[in-house]
């Protein structure tokens, strides 16, 4: 009788964000909302 490894797929929301953390993944983003050149929402994240 032989052991097989096998390995589980599912991942929950914890799992991932230990992955990205312990890889150092870094994701910047900026996404503005503007009307006729009018800024109205601004966000920023790092």
């Amino acid at each position: 009788m032989t052991l097989q490894a096998t390995r589980d797929t599912s991942l929950t929301l914890i799992d991932v964000i230990d992955r990205i953390l312990d890889k150092g993944i870094v994701i910047n983003a900026d996404i503005t909302v503007s009307i006729v050149g009018i800024e109205l929402l601004g966000i920023k994240a790092r």
